[in-house]
């Protein structure tokens, strides 16, 4: 157990690299390997608070640079929290920002102090640093914060990649400074160096040094593709802390979560599910639907007849179809719901296979399912 003032890991089982784990907040426990639903301005959009628990979700994600804008930190603390702003009973997770301050804003003036940028909303000038980063998420109430980092670009130069990755070095020590420690909170560094061995290790050791309750591997997802990912991951993994969270940023589709998992990742994030659900696709043991595609019209069958899910249980391919050629909002919500009652059944099945060290067959099944691919409504009726 990683035993501090903040959040607490429980390694429970291990098979392989894959580690079954808990992390105690001040708002619950998330039984890892744990997947996180996107919520960046205090939504997953299209769901109640309730339905995306029911899905499984324990956790959800939320993001410093969306909610510094609107409604604001200060305007969220005022009304209790963002627990209690967006009725989420359960643990959140903060984005520090350092992403969005990248790739949204405009005008970007970055130098050591901090990023000076202009809204993508409304124009208006604001400076993030480190110490704003955290009273910001402080502000939100997160139970688990993210220091504040630079957000290496890809591809980047080993030379680039070193002064990125130096400069998100120093402003987590200057993150770890400005934390306000607390029981059940705790305060998460993330790892950069783009694609560079020698890179990731040195900002290993610099965080460590530092003393993290977590630690996230950023800067991947970034268009490096799946290949090149996972080398980082096999290079990066086995020199972090065995007795803290490892948490894979902004990852991904379930072939990611499930190679991942195998080399010892603890937590996820990622728009994957929900995004797909607004863009008629749906995730399924047998791999993705269009459920705009013209043989879903008459298939009177659910997306997937193994799921439990309200979707599953009450609707049609046929009827979820006819919403999304009908532009109906209905359509993308059902398919959201569907999508992350998949991805929460996909991590529930990985704890329990790393529980059983059944992971290899687990692993075996999976991509077997998924080469197999759909079957067609004329085959299935037969």
């Amino acid at each position: 157990m990683n035993r501090s003032n903040g959040t607490a890991f429980t390694l429970l089982a291990e098979d392989g690299l894959a580690r079954r784990g808990q992390v105690a907040t001040a708002h619950g426990l998330v039984d890892t390997p744990a997947f996180m639903p996107v919520g960046t301005v205090g939504s997953v959009k299209g769901l109640l608070p309730e339905q995306v628990a029911a899905s499984g979700a324990q956790i959800l994600l939320g993001n410093t640079y969306h909610l510094m804008l609107r409604p604001g930190a200060e305007r969220v603390k005022k009304l209790g929290g963002l627990h209690r702003f967006m009725n989420w009973s359960g643990p959140i997770l903060t984005d520090s920002g350092g992403f969005q301050v990248m790739s949204l804003s405009e005008l970007r003036d970055m130098n050591e102090e901090g990023v000076t940028f202009r809204s993508h909303l409304d124009g208006r000038k604001h400076l993030l640093t480190p110490e704003r980063s955290m009273d910001i998420q402080h502000s939100l109430d997160a139970d688990i914060t993210m220091a504040f980092d630079e957000c290496t670009p890809f591809p980047a130069s080993h030379e680039d990649a070193e002064s990125s990755m130096q400069r998100s070095m120093r402003w987590a020590a200057r993150s770890k400074r400005a934390f306000q420690p607390r029981p059940g909170y705790g305060l998460f560094g993330i790892v950069q160096g783009s694609v560079y061995e020698d890179l990731r290790r040195k900002s290993v050791e610099e965080l460590s040094e530092i003393g993290f309750d977590g630690y996230a591997i950023g800067g991947l997802a970034v268009g490096e593709g799946q290949e090149t990912m996972l080398q980082v991951l096999d290079f990066t993994l086995p020199v972090l802390p065995a007795d803290s969270p490892r948490y894979l940023m902004g990852v991904g589709t379930p072939d990611d979560i499930v190679k991942a998992v195998q080399r010892g990742v603890d937590m996820f994030d990622c728009v994957i599910p929900t995004r797909a659900g607004r863009t008629a696709r749906g995730y399924t043991p047998r791999g993705t639907l269009n459920l705009r595609n013209a043989r879903h019209q008459e298939d009177p069958r659910p997306l997937d007849e193994a799921c439990s899910c309200p979707a599953c249980r009450d609707y049609s391919r046929a009827y979820i179809h006819h919403l999304f050629r009908a532009q109906e909002m209905l359509g993308p919500i059902l398919l959201t719901l569907h999508n992350l009652h998949y991805y929460q059944s996909l991590m529930s099945g990985l704890r329990h296979a790393i529980e059983a060290r059944a992971l290899d067959s687990f692993v075996e099944r999976f991509r077997k399912d998924q080469a197999q691919g759909d079957i067609p409504p004329i085959e299935a009726s037969e």
